[in-house]
């Protein structure tokens, strides 16, 4: 399992490391704000587009072809940039990234749910949780002191080993996992199967809970400076709230394994306290600041091990990979939403609308699931 871990830390680092350090330390290649966003949208665009063809792939082909053919594409497409260091091959080494972690990435959350029995998914993808949101944690801080040290060409050379390491150890210790026989499978069945309760009710969550994380770590800190705050204060909210989120997902992964926690109750509860760490970014100062945060990723936390979980159990070993690369892609989109949806709403009415706007939106899955509840009761 420690090769998938460092696989998870891996995609997050090398998804924040970079994106946290282009506006400050490419000033060659990063001529404009519109410049900046297009290199940002460079890796999560090509893993919305890839990842559920990967997954396919994986489970076609086996999870471990996928996993380390991605490994590699990720250190050969950083060390482009490392050997060429221009401008024009930046976007080559971003796009390249990106589409690999779209393969890598729904491979090892594949591998995850087929190297575990059913009654320890939690604890796996709770620990998988955890060692991403260690990446996603350091990678601004460590790429920052990388690109201080050495610029930019230092933080992807510091990824390229990175990634050829990660696949030399799973290549090492990861078993052959061959491709399970299936059944022949229609675009119908496909479009059934994702569109049933057991997959759209967890991966809804999942994007509910990454659009949550998004917002809190570009727009917390905004709130910061607005109450006067500094920059330690803030960082000290982002620092909060991805602590809360990787500390709490083990725990919870641990809690659904001895069934001290039912999936479905549990991410309700997860979306509610979320919703209510957003409606907290409204109050003044640094103790509303703090609180949002912890709130946050406390709620993220305890929705993304059981949401993973939840998938793993309800899907066929041999449609894992399509699975989870769905999965993924549902995710993404609630990453760019989430932001998006709350800076439209804050440039109409302000920045507590906007939060608040999200939360209510997230508050509603579990309102409406209640709801049904009630009704199929009576």
């Amino acid at each position: 399992m420690w090769p998938l871990y460092a696989a998870g830390f891996t995609t997050a680092f090398g998804a924040h490391g970079i994106a946290a350090n282009l506006g400050g330390f490419a000033d060659d290649a990063v001529t404009s704000l519109l410049v900046l966003g297009g290199l940002l949208a460079l890796y999560d665009g090509a893993e919305v587009l890839l990842k559920p063809l990967f997954g396919t792939l994986a489970d076609r082909i086996g999870a471990r072809p996928v996993l380390l053919g991605g490994l590699l594409g990720f250190a050969a497409a950083s060390a482009t940039y490392v050997l060429a260091d221009s401008p024009a091959w930046l976007w080559v080494a971003r796009l390249g990234q990106g589409a690999a972690a779209s393969a890598f990435s729904p491979a090892a959350s594949a591998l995850v749910a087929r190297l575990n029995p059913s009654a320890k998914h939690g604890r796996a993808f709770g620990s998988y949780g955890f060692y991403k949101s260690i990446g996603y944690t350091l990678g601004p801080l460590l790429g920052g002191v990388l690109v201080w040290v050495g610029g930019l060409r230092l933080l992807f050379a510091v990824m390229a080993v990175l990634g050829l390491a990660v696949a030399i150890w799973a290549l090492v210790d990861v078993p052959v996992t061959p491709p399970l026989p299936k059944a022949r499978q229609t675009v119908l069945d496909l479009v059934r199967r994702l569109t049933d309760r057991s997959f759209l009710a967890p991966t809804a969550a999942l994007a509910a809970a990454t659009a949550a994380l998004s917002v809190g770590v570009g727009f917390l800190p905004v709130t910061g400076r607005l109450d006067g705050l500094g920059p330690i204060a803030t960082g000290a909210a982002v620092s909060v709230l991805a602590a809360c989120a990787a500390v709490v997902q083990p725990l919870a992964g641990r809690a659904l394994d001895t069934g001290r926690l039912v999936p479905s109750r549990g991410i309700a509860a997860g979306l509610l306290v979320t919703a209510v760490g957003l409606l907290c970014a409204a109050l003044p100062g640094l103790p509303g600041l703090l609180l949002a945060a912890a709130l946050v990723g406390a709620g993220t936390g305890l929705i993304t091990p059981l949401g993973f979980a939840s998938l793993a159990a309800a899907t066929p070993q041999e449609r894992m990979g399509q699975t989870m690369g769905a999965a993924e892609l549902g995710r993404e989109l609630g990453d760019a939403g989430g932001p998006l949806l709350v800076a439209t709403v804050a440039t109409l009415a302000g920045l507590t609308t906007g939060y608040t706007a999200l939360a209510v939106l997230i508050a509603l899955g579990p309102a409406v699931a209640f709801a049904v509840r009630l009704r199929q009761r009576a």
